[in-house]
């Protein structure tokens, strides 16, 4: 078995892995790790991003890596275990969202908060410089691959579009986390929480008026289909939300592998990573949102001063989250300002 450099890896590696790798290796995988996650096989992030991940590492270890991804949760259990079961080595690596199991990663819980987004692909590498400076450790037992955001939800009406906080008073709608939760009630909505598969049964039946949610999703539940009306910030305002991910591995899974097959998982994710997958949350961001102008849905504009006053609603939320922070013995100011300077600059 050859072993090499980590610059002889990144060099192999590549956007697309145009050059064939450098390990000499037999055909059959020296290395088998299960990849887990909760979306089914068609959804886009499954399609576009885990298949080609998982064979570019294939590529690169010249066969000594396989990946083999289970969707829909076909290793068993619930979305919030995710976690847990990478820690305990049910899974080798999964996909996750820290707000499923709210306050234990609360530095990457940070960004869920409202307006704390632009676009995917900037608010992604912000939120991944945010753990690299503060977020250490919070993954015991886990090595984390990369982290990233989607873009700004949207509300998604059934009855009428939403332009003003008087369109939002008594409207039910389902909310993404607890925060932006926090913040609908504050301008007048009646906030549900549910999972978001239980939604399509909720906007079918009129249980719920409508949802916050980016187009990405938009595919997976043909909400173009359950609603008729999408409400986005004016251009240049901050997204009303964004969901935070982690991408993580276990930890004494990595750490038994060859030091050249590490350096081919080190080489496939990190601070790129994480900006490639919002680079793609951006893409299915624009598909989306195809679908529903396709359906002929009327898309409107929350006007920049709306978003205004609704930003000032949103601070007791972001007041209260700094307290969380403060008693979880982490500086919750300078997380906060450090997550809005990222975000702000360039």
């Amino acid at each position: 078995m050859t072993t090499f450099t980590r610059r002889t890896v990144l060099s192999s590696m590549g956007a697309a892995l145009a050059t064939p790798a450098l390990l000499s290796r037999a055909n059959a995988a020296e290395v088998t790790l299960r990849l887990h996650h909760f979306l089914p096989a068609v959804a886009p992030m499954h399609t576009r991003f885990f298949e080609p991940w998982a064979a570019e590492l294939a590529e690169a270890s010249n066969g000594a890596i396989e990946v083999q991804i289970f969707p829909s949760m076909q290793l068993g259990g619930k979305p919030p275990q995710l976690a847990d079961q990478t820690r305990q080595g049910i899974c080798d690596i999964a996909w996750t969202l820290p707000v499923y199991t709210p306050d234990r990663f609360p530095v990457a819980e940070t960004m869920s908060n409202p307006f704390m987004v632009t676009n995917a692909e900037k608010s992604s590498v912000v939120l991944h410089k945010l753990m690299d400076e503060f977020g250490a450790g919070e993954y015991r037992g886990m090595k984390p691959l990369a982290f990233h955001t989607h873009d700004g939800g949207k509300l998604h009406t059934r009855g009428a579009p939403v332009t003003s906080q008087g369109d939002l008073d008594g409207l039910k709608l389902r909310a993404p986390n607890q925060a932006t939760g926090e913040m609908l009630t504050a301008l007048g909505a009646e906030v549900v929480f549910f999972p978001v598969t239980d939604m399509v049964v909720g906007l079918s039946n009129g249980v719920i008026d409508g949802c916050c949610l980016p187009y990405e999703v938009v595919p997976a539940y043909k909400l173009q289909e359950l609603t008729s009306y999408s409400a986005a910030p004016a251009p240049g305002a901050r997204g009303l939300y964004a969901n935070t991910f982690a991408l993580v591995m276990n930890e004494a899974r990595y750490e038994g592998l060859s030091d050249d097959l590490r350096g081919v998982i080190d080489a496939a994710s990190g601070m790129g990573l994480s900006e490639r997958i919002g680079k793609q949350f951006d893409e299915f961001e624009a598909f989306g949102k195809s679908l529903v102008e396709k359906q002929g849905n009327e898309i409107v504009e929350i006007p920049a001063a709306e978003i205004a006053s609704w930003q000032e609603a949103a601070k007791p939320v972001h007041d209260a989250w700094i307290e969380k922070l403060d008693r979880m013995g982490k500086d919750g100011a300078a997380i906060m300002a450090r997550a809005n300077a990222l975000l702000d600059a360039g």
